[in-house]
């Protein structure tokens, strides 16, 4: 899923957008509704988690103008109010779920399997990107004629080059993702496992590829590989 969190608490912000990618889905993040309401207008957003009370423009105001603009984006309210006119007035902005601080990763993940399954579109146990498809439980990657069973570690390196289709992912990001914060590991460890991946692309001929971003990291991309 594209999700869009918009929360002022940047520390939260921050492991919000952890939980969620690590759970495959890609992520942006704003800290003030102005910012929040200039992405979300975009239209682009599986989910909106919105915060009420933000610097710049309020979460009610911003769901009350992506409405009248007619953007149906889902909108899950995250706030520590819990009086009931709050919530009543954030389900009358257009809000479609609402969920008072503080709460677990399990409780967030039921909300928003709640307001997706109402869209009908979304899948929480399957990644997808050009022609390819991650299943999140069986680690099976897939293409319109082909699949293969990836190790542990090119699923993970495949989990996050998916989440951020098209977008360059820095190499300390994926070291974090496939390796943990406190594993131990070299640039040509990161290098080899992407070339597995690599292999395994042209295995699928998949419409897609990994470019090497020098300095920088690596993106997946459109196109097959040279």
């Amino acid at each position: 899923m594209n999700l869009l969190i918009v929360e002022d608490d940047v520390r939260l912000a921050s492991a919000l957008a952890h939980i969620l990618e690590e759970a495959g889905h890609a992520v942006d993040t704003a800290n003030d509704g102005e910012t929040g309401y200039a992405y979300a207008s975009q239209g682009k957003y599986d989910v909106a988690i919105l915060d009420v009370m933000l610097p710049k423009k309020n979460g009610f105001d911003i769901v009350s103008d992506l409405r009248r603009t007619g953007i149906a984006t889902p909108v899950l309210m995250l706030t520590a109010r819990d009086a009931v006119p709050d919530k009543i007035r954030g389900l009358d902005s257009g809000a479609d779920d609402y969920m008072t601080k503080p709460f677990s990763p399990a409780e967030l993940m039921a909300h928003l399997r709640a307001l997706t399954r109402r869209q009908g579109e979304v899948e929480f146990e399957t990644l997808r990107a050009f022609n390819l498809t991650l299943d999140l439980t069986e680690r099976e990657f897939a293409s319109e004629s082909s699949s293969i069973h990836l190790s542990a570690k090119e699923f993970a390196l495949a989990r996050v080059l998916m989440s951020n289709a098209g977008k360059t992912v820095p190499k300390a990001t994926i070291i974090d993702r496939v390796w943990g914060t406190t594993g131990v590991t070299e640039d040509n460890n990161v290098e080899a496992y992407v070339s597995f991946l690599r292999k395994k692309l042209r295995f699928l001929e998949a419409n897609a590829h990994i470019e090497t971003i020098r300095g920088v990291g690596y993106r997946l991309a459109e196109g097959r590989d040279a």
